[in-house]
């Protein structure tokens, strides 16, 4: 639910994209009664903002024309900063939709100094990006600001979560971080229904709300972030595969993404566990690390790496 300060202001933005507006519509789009509309005007108007109102029909409620805000002084740095953190989320699929982009853009566009405004209008023109765009799992912005504030405040949460089977459960957690990852939002929490942590896709979570019970803490040292890349390599994929490489665990690293494998030291040699589905996808993998490796499980995979490098020989 919108807050009072949070409707005045969305009252503001919509008189600033709509030269008129009734009274009616106002109260339909901000869901409030004609009185509190009335009120929130005279509110605007005693800040200063010249808010008309005109009676009759046809009448409603505007911004004097030629009435803009003052300026938003960003410098040319923080400016560009702004333009490609917001587009940038639309691309790697971080915004919860492509209209949530667009409408930012346009918030800041209509407070940034004209001279600025013209030169970011021509950036965001202008820029693409190498990477394709990621197909992402939007989520809602009031759901991942009440999961950050619950993690700030140390409180639990409520609400049901849908497994990648479709079941859905109730559950209460206690939220230890957020994190993304190609496209997605996850977090990182104590599930008090399981009695473990516990990783979990925002996207499916439902009807959250906070309560008031102090959430558990986290273990000792706890990164969320390391955490979620870990449960991510451990997804239960038909192979479990498990490979000694002949390569340090800190340059097995640089080439083993954290989210794709798990990467253990074993004598200054690295032992890989995977969960994969395919066995000749694995062995496309093993064969770009660019280093010698032995096949501990499954011996299934032996097979496929001998039929990638005689296809790769009959090539050359």
């Amino acid at each position: 639910m919108l807050t009072p300060t949070a409707r005045l202001l969305e009252l503001l933005e919509l008189l600033q994209a709509q030269p008129l507006l009734t009274g009616r519509e106002l109260s339909d789009r901000l869901e409030i009664d004609p009185r509190t509309v009335r009120r929130y005007v005279a509110a605007l108007q005693r800040l200063g903002i010249p808010v008309e109102g005109q009676r009759g029909v046809g009448g409603g409620y505007r911004i004097r024309p030629g009435y803009r805000l003052p300026p938003l002084m960003l410098t040319d740095d923080e400016a560009v900063a702004v333009a490609l953190g917001v587009q940038a989320a639309g691309r790697m699929g971080l915004a919860g939709s492509a209209e949530a982009v667009d409408g930012a853009l346009v918030k800041i566009h209509r407070v940034l100094p004209d001279g600025l405004r013209r030169r970011v209008e021509a950036l965001e023109a202008t820029l693409d990006f190498t990477s394709r765009a990621r197909r992402s799992a939007p989520v809602r912005g009031d759901t991942v600001l009440l999961l950050a504030d619950v993690i700030r405040r140390r409180r639990r949460v409520r609400g049901t979560y849908r497994a990648f089977s479709g079941d859905e459960t109730r559950r209460e957690l206690s939220p230890h971080g957020l994190v993304v990852h190609s496209g997605r939002w996850y977090l990182a929490a104590y599930d008090h229904l399981r009695d473990d942590l516990r990783t979990f896709r925002v996207d499916r979570m439902r009807r959250l709300r906070a309560i008031s019970e102090t959430a558990v803490d986290a273990p000792e040292g706890f990164d969320a972030v390391a955490y979620v890349s870990t449960s991510l390599a451990r997804v239960p994929w038909r192979w479990e595969v498990e490979v000694l490489l002949e390569l340090p665990v800190d340059e097995a690293v640089q080439r083993v993404p954290p989210t794709l494998a798990e990467l253990v030291d074993e004598d200054g040699k690295t032992v890989l566990r995977m969960r994969v589905g395919s066995l000749d996808w694995m062995a496309t993998i093993l064969a770009g690390l660019g280093c010698g490796f032995s096949i501990r499980r499954p011996d299934e995979l032996r097979t496929n790496v001998r039929e990638l490098a005689e296809r790769l020989a009959r090539s050359a």
